[in-house]
């Protein structure tokens, strides 16, 4: 189930937009090689707060 901007997984609600929406991305790229939905939207979140964090977002 590929996420978007408008619908994505709860756990990304709180997040900023700009991180939230790399999220989203990293989490449908993760899903696309096969990992399970809970295992990306944890590595998304993860991956898209430590790209924030390098671009002082």
């Amino acid at each position: 189930m590929p996420w978007t901007a408008q619908r994505y997984p709860v756990s990304m609600r709180n997040l900023p937009e700009l991180v939230r929406l790399k999220a989203v991305e990293i989490a449908n790229a993760l899903l696309d090689e096969g990992m399970d939905e809970g295992r990306a939207i944890r590595i998304a979140i993860a991956r898209a707060r430590q790209w924030a964090a390098h671009r002082a977002v």
